[in-house]
C-alpha cells in the first residue's frame, strides 16, 4: 500500500517472487470508468472506490492459503476495512516515503495514468497504519535492494503464515535459489566454499563481468587483454579458425584470467563449426534419420574429444527443438526430427557421448523453435502451442533432458503467448514478449514446474527476436532480471557493460537475482572441475590437436554417410544410374548465395564433379549468366541462356541430369526456398521430360515445394566428401540406401509425392 510513486508494483513484484506466491498489480482491477477519471486528472470518490476495493478483496480471498501479493493504495483505514472484510487475513505493507523522494520518483515516471498533480490529494487522504492493524512500514528512501529483504522481514515478523509457517522471510530459502549441492552441478563442500568466496573476493565490477560471454573476434593478445580487463567476462566464444591458433588463444586467455573461463564452442556438428579442420559427422537431422540411435552418440563423442582439445569446456548443444513446421529453415536440419519421443533418445545420445569428455551442455532453444516459420535471427518467432500440448511435447523434452542432467540452458528468443497467459491470465498481445525477458517462462515454468537448477543463458544478444523488444540499455538488464543467469555477446562492451552495471545499480537486477546467477555461473566451473586446476593447466598441450579431424574420426563421418543417404522417392524408376547406361551427365548446382561464412555457396560443385569422374561420369557443367560473365564472357542474358540450354537435342548431348542443391543461409533471411540464378532459369529441371533427372540435397529436406516435378530426390545431408561420395555410390546401385525421413520432405503438398 501507498502512494502513487512510492514503488508498489516494483517491490510488490520483487517480494512475491522471492515469497513464491503470485503478484498482482490492483490498478489492473479498476474498472475503465475509473482509470478515465485519474487519466483526466479527476480525484476518485469513495463511490468509485467501493466496488473496486470489494474486487480487490475478493482476489486475496480467493488466492487461498498459498496466498498472494497484490498493490493497491489502501489510503484509508476504511478502505483497508473494506478489503479485510473479503480478506480478513490480509497484511499490509505499506511503502513510506517523503513528498520529496515520491516527486522526484513520479517526476521520472511515464506510462501510468497518476498524473503528479494528484499527490498532494494523496498525501492528504493518506491514513497510517494503526496499532490495530496487522502490517509493516518500510522506508522507500532506501535502494530496492535493502528495501525487499526490510519488507520481508517486517511480514514475517508480523504473522508466520505469510512465509508458509517457516520462518522469517529473510532468512527463508526461496523457491528457486540454487541449490550447489543438487544436481547438474553436485558439488562438494570444497566446491561450494570456492564459490562463495570467490564471489566474496569479487569487486562490483567483477560480479557484473561474470554475466557477459564475450565473442572473441579478434585472435590477438591485446584484444584479449582489453576484453579481460575490462569487461571482467565469465565466459567466451571464438570465431572459428585453425586448431592451433584456437587452441592458443584460448590458452591465453586462460592465462590472464584470475577466476577460470567457460569457453564455449557450437558442436552442432560433431568437431566442425569449432575449427576450421575439424570433423564433420553429421546434422542433428542426420542423426535422428536413421534406426541406429549410436549415431548421435557418436556426433557428441567427436564433438567432446575435438573441441577438449583446443580447450573448450562448454558445447551450446545439443538443440531439442520439434521440427514441427516444414516451413522452418533455421532448426530443419538442426533438430534430431519432428517428434519429441525422437528428439529425446537422440538427444540423450548425443549428450552421453559428448559427457565422456570434460565438457557440460547448454541446450537450446528454450521453450522450443520449429512451430513458427520464421527466423529469431532476424524477427521475434513464437511458439504456439497451448499449455497442455506444450507440456506434452516441448515439455516433456525439457523433463526428460533435465532429468537426465543437462547442466545449462539456452533460451531462445521466442514467444510463447499461450504458455504466458498460463502464468499471467489476461496478459495482453503487446505485452508477450521473448522467453529471454519473460520471468512467467524462465521462473515459472522452467525453475517451478520444469524443476530446473542449471544455469539459463540468452541466445546471441544480437538477434531481432530480441533486439526488437526494447532499448538495448533496458534489454541487457531485463535478461538478468527475468530468470537469465548469463548474457550472449556484447554488442558494443562498453555500453552493455554500462547497462547492466545501471541496471543493477537501480534495482532492476536486484542483489538476490545477481548473487543467484554468480553461483549458478561458478557452479558451473566448479562442476568442471576448473577451481582446482592451475590456469597452465586449464588447456590440453599442442599435442593434443591430433585427434582434430583424424582419420578415425573421418572414418565415423563416412560410415554415417553411407547409412543416412536417404532417398525420399523414386518413382519413376530411374535408379540405378551408373557409367555404363548413361555416360554423360548433366551436372546443375544450386545454391542459397553466399551466407554469414563468406565461403563460396558452389564451392561443393568441384568435390561433385571430381567424384563423378573419379567413378567414370563424363561431366557437363552447367554455369550460370553471372559465372559466364564473371570468367569474361559478354553479351549475356537470362533468355539467350534459355534458349542455348532448352534445345531440341537435349537428350542427344545427355544422357541424364543431376541437381546438386547446397541452399544454406539461416540468420539471413526469415525462411529459406530456393533462389534460382535468373527468372525462370535453364537450372529449373525443366529437362525431367527430356532425360532422367536425380536431385540431391546436401542440406535442406524441404525442396521438393520448389522442384516438385523431379522424380528422383536424394537426401544427402552434407556437402562433405563422405556425403557425395556415398550418395553417388548409391546412385549407381553399389549400395543400399539405409536413410530414413519424416513427412515433412513433402511439405504438405500431393505434387511433391508424384
Amino acid at each position: 500500500m501507498g502512494v502513487s510513486g512510492c514503488g508498489k508494483t516494483t517491490i510488490g513484484d520483487l517480494v512475491a517472487r522471492q515469497l513464491g506466491v503470485p503478484f498482482l498489480d490492483g490498478d489492473s482491477l479498476h474498472p475503465v470508468e475509473n482509470v478515465a477519471k485519474m487519466a483526466a486528472g479527476t480525484p476518485l470518490t469513495d463511490e468509485d472506490r467501493w466496488p473496486w476495493l470489494a474486487t480487490v478483496g475478493t482476489e486475496l480471498r480467493d488466492a487461498g492459503d498459498a496466498g498472494m501479493v497484490l498493490a493497491c493504495s489502501a489510503l484509508r483505514r476504511s478502505y483497508r476495512d473494506a478489503i479485510r472484510e473479503q480478506a480478513p487475513d490480509t497484511i499490509f505493507l505499506h511503502l513510506h516515503g517523503t513528498k520529496e523522494v515520491l516527486s522526484q520518483r513520479l517526476e521520472g515516471r511515464s506510462g501510468h495514468f497518476m498524473p503528479p498533480a494528484l499527490l498532494e490529494s494523496q498525501l492528504a487522504t493518506l491514513e497510517p497504519l494503526a496499532a490495530d492493524e496487522a502490517g509493516v512500514v518500510v522506508d522507500i528512501a532506501a535502494p530496492v535492494q535493502q528495501v525487499v529483504p526490510e519488507a520481508l522481514a517486517g511480514i514475517a515478523a508480523v504473522g508466520p503464515s505469510s512465509t508458509g509457517g517457516s520462518g522469517a522471510a529473510s532468512t527463508q530459502v526461496r523457491q528457486f535459489d540454487v541449490d550447489l549441492q543438487a544436481a547438474p552441478f553436485n558439488l562438494d563442500d570444497a566446491a561450494v566454499a570456492w564459490v562463495e568466496s570467490t564471489i566474496a573476493s569479487m569487486s562490483l565490477e567483477e560480479k557484473i563481468g561474470q554475466l557477459f560471454i564475450n565473442h572473441n573476434n579478434d585472435y590477438s593478445p591485446e584484444y584479449l587483454d582489453g576484453v579481460l580487463e575490462n569487461f571482467h567476462v565469465g565466459g567466451m566464444r571464438y570465431r572459428p579458425g585453425p586448431a592451433a591458433a584456437v587452441q592458443e588463444h584460448i590458452r591465453y586467455a586462460q592465462s590472464k584470467t584470475r577466476i577460470p573461463l567457460l569457453v564455449a564452442s557450437n558442436p552442432e556438428m560433431g568437431g566442425a563449426g569449432s575449427c576450421d579442420d575439424g570433423t564433420f559427422v553429421s546434422t542433428h537431422l542426420q542423426a535422428g534419420s536413421h534406426p541406429d540411435k549410436s549415431i548421435a552418440r557418436q556426433m557428441g563423442q567427436v564433438a567432446g574429444v575435438e573441441t577438449a582439445a583446443l580447450g573448450c569446456n562448454w558445447a551450446f548443444a545439443p538443440i531439442v527443438d520439434i521440427h514441427y513446421n516444414w516451413r522452418n529453415t533455421v532448426i530443419s536440419t538442426r533438430a534430431f526430427g519432428n517428434t519429441p519421443e525422437i528428439v529425446v533418445e537422440r538427444a540423450k545420445e548425443y549428450f552421453d557421448g559428448i559427457s565422456e569428455s570434460p565438457t557440460v551442455c547448454a541446450m537450446k532453444h528454450f521453450p522450443g523453435d520449429g512451430m513458427d516459420e520464421r527466423d529469431q535471427h532476424v524477427v521475434t518467432s513464437y511458439n504456439t502451442l497451448g499449455y497442455e500440448e506444450w507440456n506434452r511435447t516441448y515439455g516433456h523434452v525439457y523433463r526428460e533432458m533435465i532429468d537426465h542432467g543437462v547442466q545449462s540452458i539456452m533460451i531462445g528468443h521466442i514467444g510463447a503467448p499461450e504458455l504466458s497467459r498460463h502464468f499471467r491470465p489476461g496478459m495482453a498481445d503487446a505485452d508477450i514478449l521473448p522467453a529471454t525477458l519473460s520471468p512467467e517462462l524462465l521462473q515459472d515454468l522452467l525453475r517451478g514446474e520444469l524443476g530446473f537448477n542449471g544455469l539459463i543463458l540468452t541466445d546471441a544478444s544480437q538477434m531481432i527476436g530480441l533486439t526488437q523488444a526494447l532499448k538495448r540499455k533496458d534489454l541487457v538488464p531485463a535478461t538478468i532480471a527475468a530468470g537469465c543467469d548469463m548474457f550472449l555477446f556484447f554488442r558494443n562492451p562498453a555500453e552493455d557493460f554500462q547497462y547492466m552495471l545501471d541496471g543493477y545499480k537501480s534495482g532492476v537486477i536486484t542483489e538476490q537475482r545477481l548473487h543467484d546467477a554468480l553461483r549458478r555461473i561458478l557452479a558451473l566451473k566448479a562442476s568442471l572441475g576448473l577451481h582446482r586446476k592451475p590456469a597452465a593447466e586449464r588447456v590440453p598441450p599442442a599435442e593434443a590437436l591430433a585427434v582434430i579431424g583424424s582419420e578415425a574420426h573421418r572414418a565415423i563421418a563416412a560410415e554415417i554417410a553411407d547409412k543416412t543417404v536417404t532417398l525420399v522417392k523414386d518413382t519413376a524408376n530411374n535408379l540405378p544410374i551408373t557409367p555404363e547406361t548413361h555416360k554423360r551427365i548433366r551436372l546443375y548446382g544450386i545454391s542459397g548465395g553466399a551466407d554469414f561464412t563468406r565461403a563460396d555457396p558452389l564451392a561443393y560443385l568441384d568435390t561433385v564433379k571430381d567424384e563423378l569422374e573419379r567413378t567414370g561420369f563424363e561431366v557437363h557443367l552447367f554455369k550460370t549468366a553471372d559465372q559466364r560473365e564473371a570468367a569474361g564472357e559478354t553479351g549475356l542474358n537470362f533468355m539467350s541462356v534459355i534458349s542455348e540450354e532448352a534445345t531440341g537435342d537435349y537428350a542427344e548431348k545427355y544422357d541424364a541430369a543431376f541437381v546438386f542443391a547446397s541452399v544454406k543461409g539461416f540468420a539471413q533471411e526469415a525462411a529459406i526456398r530456393i533462389k534460382w540464378s535468373t527468372p525462370m532459369a535453364a537450372e529449373i529441371p525443366w529437362y525431367v521430360t527430356e532425360v532422367p533427372t536425380v536431385f540431391v540435397s546436401l542440406n535442406q529436406p524441404n525442396h521438393l515445394i520448389d522442384v516438385p516435378m523431379v522424380k528422383t530426390a536424394i537426401h544427402a545431408h552434407a556437402g562433405t566428401r563422405e556425403a557425395i561420395r556415398a550418395t553417388i555410390e548409391k546412385i549407381c546401385g553399389k549400395s543400399e540406401f539405409q536413410g530414413t525421413f519424416n513427412e515433412n520432405v513433402f511439405c504438405d503438398s500431393f505434387d511433391t509425392r508424384l
